[in-house]
């Protein structure tokens, strides 16, 4: 079943302050309660296929969501990474790789800005920082978002 991005609603508030065009591509503020960062942690786990382990690609602490594939789509994974479609940061915020065409509307809506590797020619322009969720319903939408980008990595 294909995830609708389209039907999402803005996020309130204005962005959180990020490192922006920086590496570490890190959001400042704004960070996920504890409970709603398990919540998502929780959630993420029950995808069918995905297993999570420390990040390979991203700081300490980061938990990749990992799927077993053969077939890799290009812009599905968070390269250097073979593996990784997402992780979750200790604060809450995403970086996953997302349906290209559903970048504009989630960047509108305030939910995503691309992450500054996407600069370089051999990264995907798939990547994005994910906001972290501060309630239920922006938890509602990381994790339909986390949806799409597990949608399009088992594709």
């Amino acid at each position: 079943m294909a995830v609708d991005l389209s039907v999402l609603p803005p996020r309130k508030g204005p962005r959180p302050e990020t490192t922006g065009r920086e590496i570490p591509h890190d959001q400042l503020e704004d960070f996920s309660p504890p409970e709603i960062r398990d919540a998502l942690v929780e959630r993420a786990q029950r995808l069918p296929g995905v297993f999570t382990s420390p990040s390979l690609v991203s700081e300490p602490g980061s938990l990749a969501l990992r799927l077993n594939r053969s077939n890799r789509p290009f812009l599905a994974f968070l390269h250097p990474s073979v593996d990784e479609f997402g992780h979750i940061h200790r604060s809450g915020f995403m970086h996953l790789a997302v349906p290209v065409e559903a970048l504009p509307a989630l960047t509108e809506l305030g939910w995503i800005e691309p992450h500054p590797i996407t600069r370089r020619a051999e990264f995907p322009d798939s990547i994005v920082m994910l906001y972290a969720p501060r309630d239920e319903d922006e938890l509602e939408v990381a994790f339909t978002v986390l949806q799409a980008s597990y949608e399009q990595a088992v594709a």
